[in-house]
């Protein structure tokens, strides 16, 4: 049986250059399963590739086909924003290992749905201060710098990572990226056991 290895932390912890290491070298030969957000596209993302854009109706047909696996929804200073993941074929844990990114909540909802036995939590943390400087960094090179949605995702962090949450999910095991490179041999040993 396959296992879906899920990458998560607070945002700008690196669990998104982590993801696109493990993918880039090949050794685990993971799928991916693209989510759905009816968020606007930031600079450099691709439709189909960083996620499947979409809009309220969109969502809303997906909910009434059954299809929805899992959802989250953010008040942000610029509306709803929706992130989901949709049972549209993309998983077939009797063929393949996955690599996915997301959130502890949307982790939850995946184990509810496939099984605790097919999840694998891989939870990367890093020091506040410096999470704060690499998202204020991010957001300066976009076309849009949205400055009051970054503090209130680094706010809702705390609240959504709290140790309550982490127990209740049951995650021992976390990562501490401080120094990538150490980090992600850490974690490629930590796969290569629970493969």
């Amino acid at each position: 049986m396959g296992r879906i290895f899920y990458i998560m932390g607070k945002s700008s912890s690196g669990k998104d250059t982590i993801y696109r290491k493990l993918l880039g070298e090949g050794e685990f030969a993971f799928r991916t399963l693209i989510p759905y957000t009816t968020r606007p596209v930031r600079s450099g993302e691709k439709d189909g590739v960083d996620y499947f854009f979409t809009d309220q109706e969109g969502l809303e047909g997906i909910r009434r086909e059954g299809k929805l696996v899992e959802l989250r929804s953010y008040h942000t200073v610029l509306g709803i924003w929706h992130y989901f993941t949709v049972d549209d074929g993309q998983v077939d844990l009797a063929k393949w290992n996955y690599l996915l990114v997301g959130t502890l909540e949307s982790y939850r909802a995946m184990q509810r749905y496939f099984g605790e036995e097919a999840l694998v939590p891989i939870l990367v943390e890093l020091e506040d201060g410096m999470r704060l400087q690499r998202a204020l960094d991010r957001e300066k090179a976009q076309d849009a710098p949205k400055y009051a949605e970054m503090c209130r995702r680094f706010l809702a962090d705390e609240a959504d990572f709290s140790e309550e949450h982490i127990r209740e999910a049951k995650i021992a095991q976390r990562f501490e990226n401080r120094v990538l490179v150490d980090c992600l041999e850490q974690i490629r040993a930590y796969i290569r056991r629970r493969m």
